[in-house]
């Protein structure tokens, strides 16, 4: 940092300045021309991030102002993304209960999956920590160099130092007659004007500059991109952001996850493509189609339909925010048993019950003629692990039951273990046998459940980086300083970009015999 801020020309700068404010001469005249070229990208103005470093503020400052910093930053969370992509998130998965889905369908590494949070990993606080310093340090980069950019080229002086201007990548000096330096000054002022620079003069020295507006164009993005992750922040308040999936059988009625609606499947059906509309053997599905009917509960708990609609792929239910996305489908989901119940001496059929597999109650009884049957225990997804019944999941894969049967009036009855897909050979004392006699299939429609009221935020974000990307990329901030000292012109050009361009507009307008680039 330099500390003598006091330039040549008597002007007091601040401190961390590097070309004098006032005629922009280097105040440090062991600076290399190449060092120069750099420091006219904020036009040698003192940068908080450089000249502020004792306090705790300022090392938070410095740090997030750091562009270095930004990219790990950004780096670190493309990477954090990339691995919550390796498996499935928690909504998308055909199971209730993450905790064992993982570490069974994926092994050691679907276990750490889950227990390290990628499973959901866009709720996560680590997440939401990430791209909170991603904003910080996009705000914190702007303000450091936006605020004395802005301050710099607001008050441009036109006359500069012939040192400042001896120094820029295009600069040449050339002898001017006595008596000519008006008339040459209004002479370049013309030409420089026709190429739609806005010229200043000021006795014996001029300033065209033209595309002043690019030098935003970086910042304007960052606000877009600021704007984008405020969209994202914003998916952690409630009610805001939803992405969720529900299962829902025909006939059936199910809460949709976080709100406050109630979904009904009034029917399911995939369509195929005759075998003339196909080009490959074996059915190909031409549709899903779930017809459903959307409630909301009123002030007495009743429900009540407030819309419906045949919901197809790409064609969701849309109610209030709320849109339900036909994403996957399922055909003959078990959900209930028949089941017969056996006299084993007479072999008579005594009569037959079922159970709903999704609405199973403990020390639920069912009445089958003088008998009364009562589930006292009841395995999904049934294992056997170390001799002793398990269930694997909560979903009715392989359904077990232990049913206790009694007879009218009687204290105590027989039990019975009945395995889905298995005979099992109960007590030979037992009196009954229950047997299975029928299955209940229907079709289940897989709903994809969307709020994103943050869908307009990301767009608007995204347009305003779109147009800073183009200023930046496609206009050029371009200068040239004249000034006549002593029967000598001096001439210096500097542009942010496209160096080739200005050289050839210089040149266009006859400047060919001046420009040169000289070696720095």
């Amino acid at each position: 940092m330099i500390e003598n801020t006091k330039c040549e020309c008597g002007h007091n700068n601040p401190i961390g300045t590097v070309l004098c404010e006032h005629c922009g001469r280097p105040l440090d005249e062991g600076y290399s021309n190449e060092k120069l070229d750099k420091e006219m990208r904020y036009e040698g103005k003192a940068r908080r991030s450089l000249t502020y470093q004792s306090s705790i503020i300022d090392q938070v400052w410095n740090f997030f102002s750091s562009v270095k910093i930004a990219i790990v930053l950004i780096v670190i969370t493309l990477i954090m993304s990339g691995i919550g992509t390796i498996f499935p998130q928690e909504q998308f998965i055909p199971s209730s209960s993450p905790n064992t889905y993982y570490e069974q369908t994926y092994g050691t590494l679907g276990k750490w999956f889950y227990q390290l949070g990628f499973s959901d990993m866009y709720s996560t606080w680590w997440f939401a920590t990430m791209m909170s310093m991603i904003g910080i340090s996009l705000v914190v980069c702007s303000l450091d160099r936006v605020i004395p950019l802005y301050r710099a080229l607001k008050n441009q002086k036109v006359t500069k130092s012939t040192v400042f201007i001896e120094r820029q990548r295009i600069s040449v000096q050339q002898a001017v007659s006595e008596g000519e330096n008006t008339n040459q000054i209004d002479e370049l002022a013309e030409k420089l004007s026709s190429k739609r620079y806005h010229v200043r003069k000021e006795k014996d020295a001029l300033l065209a500059e033209k595309g002043r507006f690019s030098r935003w164009g970086p910042y304007i993005n960052h606000i877009g991109l600021i704007i984008f992750l405020v969209g994202i922040l914003l998916r952690y308040l409630p009610g805001w952001n939803l992405d969720d999936y529900v299962w829902v059988q025909e006939g059936q009625t199910v809460r949709v996850p976080q709100t406050q609606y109630y979904v009904k499947n009034e029917g399911s059906t995939v369509e195929y493509y005759k075998e003339t509309e196909k080009s490959q053997k074996g059915p190909v599905v031409r549709k899903y189609r779930t017809k459903a009917v959307l409630y909301e509960k009123n002030g007495s708990g009743k429900l009540i339909p407030v819309t419906q609609k045949s919901i197809l792929v790409n064609d969701p239910l849309d109610y209030q925010g709320l849109k339900l996305y036909q994403s996957d489908f399922r055909a003959g989901d078990l959900t209930g048993l028949n089941l017969s119940i056996m006299d084993r001496k007479t072999n008579q059929n005594l009569g037959v019950f079922s159970v709903d597999l999704s609405n199973i109650t403990s020390s639920q009884i069912y009445k089958v003629g003088n008998l009364q049957v009562k589930i006292k225990d009841y395995y999904p997804d049934f294992a056997i692990e170390n001799n002793v019944p398990v269930t694997k999941s909560q979903d009715p894969n392989r359904p077990a039951f232990l049913f206790e049967t009694m007879e009218k009036n009687q204290p105590k009855g027989e039990n019975s273990l009945v395995i889905s897909g298995m005979d099992f050979p109960n007590p030979e004392t037992n009196k009954y046998n229950i047997q299975l006699a029928g299955f209940d299939m229907v079709n289940t429609a897989g709903l994809m459940v969307r709020i994103e009221k943050s869908l307009y935020i990301y767009l608007f974000g995204g347009i305003v980086s779109m147009f800073g990307l183009v200023m930046g990329f496609y206009w050029q901030h371009r200068r040239v300083w004249v000034r006549i000292v002593d029967g000598k012109l001096y001439m210096g050009a500097h542009t942010n970009k496209n160096w080739f361009a200005l050289r050839r507009e210089l040149s266009q307008i006859g400047f060919s015999h001046l420009v040169k680039e000289t070696e720095k």
